[in-house]
């Protein structure tokens, strides 16, 4: 029979609440062998015609990738802090035109990872059916 699947993926942004998921799997995981880590960021291609020039586009683009490298850089050390291997953290951004956050968090999950962890804006559950939310929809769908 086989074990539990250990692989986790955490999706983050840059907020205090993904550094909250990111601080919990630390702390409830960090030095328990055999788990496994990705940090993941979707970078959400602006559309076509929000930049007035090509250049303009390529320039916010790779701003924005140099700020998440560094974003992702800081959660990697804060499970390496809590216990885990090196081997065992693994960080990945991606740019992807994204309708949907969620469909595209859900797009990049693999299937050899058993949880997805992602931290909530605190929204009431009003503001939740008004404007929606990343982890409901995500809930929604698993």
């Amino acid at each position: 029979m086989k074990g539990p699947n250990r692989n986790i993926l955490i999706a983050v942004d840059d907020s205090d609440n993904s550094r909250r998921a990111v601080a919990y799997v630390a702390d409830l995981l960090g030095g328990i062998a055999g788990f496994k880590v990705t940090v993941l960021h979707v970078i959400a291609e602006p559309e076509e015609d929000f930049f007035p020039t090509a250049a303009e586009r390529d320039a916010w683009m790779e701003r924005e990738g140099q700020r998440i490298t560094g974003v992702l850089a800081v959660y990697r050390e804060i499970l390496l802090k809590a216990g885990f291997s090196e081997e065992a953290v693994k960080t990945r951004s991606t740019i992807k035109y994204c309708p949907s956050l969620a469909e595209c968090i859900l797009q990049e999950r693999p299937d050899d990872y058993g949880t997805l962890v992602v931290g909530r804006k605190g929204r009431t559950r009003t503001e939740e059916f008004l404007f929606g939310s990343v982890s409901s929809k995500i809930g929604d769908h698993a």
